[in-house]
Order: C-alpha cells, then sequence, then structure tokens
C-alpha cells in the first residue's frame, strides 16, 4: 500500500512566507528557509514552494530563496509560481528542486507540459490547479494568475488534459476552502481523483487532523499552510493521528 503524504506549503512573496484567506488578505508567516528546515525535522513527506506573485507580477521564480531553501533540505521539493519555458524548468530544477509546478503558464501554453515531461520525465511536473465552484456553471472552474482569471476550463476537463499532455501530479487547491480551515473539498477531490491516473494533492481548507483522514480517502497527499505556519497543529501530530486512524504514514 502507497503511504499518503503530508505536504506543509511555503506561499512565498517578497522573499517572505505569507498566508491568506481565499487567496487574499496575506499576512506573514516567517523565513522560508527557516520554515523548510523545521518541517523537514518534524517529519514532513515532502515541501511545495510556491512564489505567489510572480505569473501576476510577469517575473521569474526567486531563484535565491530557491536554492537556499533547497539547501537545507533532505526531503523532495517542489517550486511553482512564474515558471513560463522549458529554460525556467532547467533553471529551478538546477537550484535545488525536484519537482516544478506549473499552472498559469501552462494553461496559456499548455505543450508547456509535454515539453517538460518529455525533457525531464512526468515525475518532475506538478500541474497545479486552482479551482473555484461556479453556480453559474454548476461546476468547478480553473483560475489563473493566483485566483484572479477565470478561464474556460471545468476543472475535471483540464485536469485530464494535463495528464494526457504528460503531468506526473496534480496539485488541487479549492479556492472556495483556502484559508477557511473548514475541511478540504472532498468532493471537488473525489472528482479530480476519480478523473485522472496520476497522484493528486489535496489543498484548501486544513483546520485540524479530522480534515486529513477525511480527504485521504481519496487524495494521495494532503497540503496545508496556515495550521503548520501559525503553530495550531503540526506534521508530527497530524501524522500520530492518521497512524492511530489506520491511514498508511511514514
Amino acid at each position: 500500500m502507497l503511504t499518503k503524504r503530508i505536504i506543509p506549503c511555503l506561499d512565498v512573496k517578497d522573499g517572505r512566507v505569507v498566508k491568506g484567506i481565499q487567496f487574499e488578505s496575506l499576512r506573514d508567516a516567517g523565513d522560508p528557509v527557516e520554515l523548510a528546515t523545521f518541517y523537514d525535522e518534524q517529519g514532513a513527506d515532502e515541501l511545495v514552494f510556491l512564489d505567489i506573485s510572480a505569473s501576476v507580477e510577469g517575473r521569474a521564480t526567486m531563484e535565491d530563496v530557491v536554492r537556499q531553501t533547497a539547501a537545507t533540505l533532505a526531503i523532495p521539493f517542489t517550486v511553482g509560481g512564474g515558471i513560463r519555458t522549458l529554460d525556467d524548468m532547467k533553471r529551478i530544477l538546477r537550484a535545488g528542486a525536484d519537482k516544478v509546478s506549473i499552472n498559469t503558464s501552462a494553461l496559456e501554453r499548455p505543450k508547456l507540459i509535454q515539453e517538460g515531461a518529455d525533457y525531464f520525465g512526468s515525475q518532475c511536473i506538478v500541474v497545479a490547479i486552482d479551482a473555484h465552484f461556479c453556480e453559474e456553471d454548476g461546476t468547478w472552474m480553473v483560475y489563473t494568475h493566483g485566483g484572479r482569471n477565470k478561464t474556460a476550463w471545468q476543472a475535471i476537463d483540464w485536469a485530464q488534459e494535463a495528464v494526457r499532455l504528460g503531468a506526473g501530479e496534480i496539485l488541487l487547491t479549492s479556492m472556495d476552502r483556502d484559508g477557511e480551515k473548514s475541511g478540504f473539498d472532498v468532493a471537488l477531490t473525489k472528482a479530480i481523483r476519480d478523473a485522472v491516473t496520476v497522484p493528486v494533492i489535496a489543498s484548501g481548507g486544513a483546520g485540524n487532523a479530522e480534515h486529513f483522514a477525511e480527504v485521504l480517502q481519496d487524495a494521495d497527499a494532503a497540503l496545508a499552510a496556515s495550521i503548520f505556519h501559525y503553530k495550531e497543529t503540526s506534521v508530527t501530530a497530524i501524522k500520530a493521528y492518521l497512524r492511530d486512524k489506520g491511514v498508511c504514514v511514514r
């Protein structure tokens, strides 16, 4: 049986980790290098670093921060934000990342997924999907540029297309639940997991250990930020709870 993964996420803006609610009202959460080291020591299975303003500001990911963070880690490290080309992927992977996460750039030019998968292998390519349930559409729709712009893609269709093009993993964020601590969007997660053949990381809504146990019935991994950053719980405590519930974790 494959073990379920617990993944802290570092949303980085101007060199600092930040966290908000539904992608807004950001507040400081600390230094990315210090937090990365802390989570590695706590037993996190992986770490995700997202330069959340890179796409909006039209600039490249902060390579120096990536390099400093990677130097402290002994666990897999995924980096996203501002990665638009194959050369950008090369630069970030050479800086120490194990995987790259692409979102806006993949939607603007889907062939980027295929280019990355062909060059590095699908295992290095994570496609991040920011999904919001739209009443007028009656389904989850995909948004770009940090949740600012609605696309014509339904989340399920885009996830399937991304995998067809070579994505090795889907990082699925519920915009509706982001920062709310009311629980992951289990329905969204299950819909995507049933539609694709690659691992799905659930993100958005983690508030307590029970939420992790619920979503990991479908997701392959669960990602969280604020409850870890502000010491409301810990990776160690979440894993202990999951083990007690019979969930297979490291």
